[in-house]
């Protein structure tokens, strides 16, 4: 919160913060670092193509599957967000709800409320995931 003085007249600005709020994920996540130096070495989206999924501000992105981040909330007693997403594969559109726990200046962990049943062939959002330092989104 911050206060707006003008003229001798004081208001209370209230600014909310948004998916891409400057201490939120900065950069691109994979899920290893072997697939972060494949990356570098060919190319993020032949890394995209064999089905890895790509963590960053604008949610999970993976082939024939995404979640994007709708609402972030900080928290405050932790170096962790709570997101509200929603989730798309084909023939299938679901909400989701994610914790992200910063491990690590170049980690995080991300657990989801959604159930996978391993042998369903759903795809899990929750994870770790390792920055990428030079890879850039395609």
């Amino acid at each position: 919160m911050k206060f707006l003085c003008i003229l001798s007249v004081c208001s209370l600005v209230v600014f909310g913060t948004s998916a891409h709020a400057a201490d939120f994920i900065k950069g691109v996540y994979l899920q290893s670092e072997e697939l972060c130096a494949q990356a570098k070495k060919d190319t993020l989206q032949s890394v995209i193509d064999a089905g890895s999924m790509i963590l960053s501000s604008n949610g999970l992105e993976s082939v024939e599957y995404n979640c994007e981040f709708l609402n972030v909330t900080r928290a405050t007693r932790a170096p962790a967000w709570a997101v509200t997403a929603v989730c798309q594969e084909p023939g299938h559109l679901f909400p989701d709800t994610l914790s992200i726990l910063e491990l690590s200046p170049t980690q995080l962990e991300l657990v989801s409320v959604r159930q996978v049943d391993p042998e369903g062939g759903q795809t899990d959002n929750g994870g770790t995931y390792v920055l990428c330092d030079g890879v850039t989104m395609p």
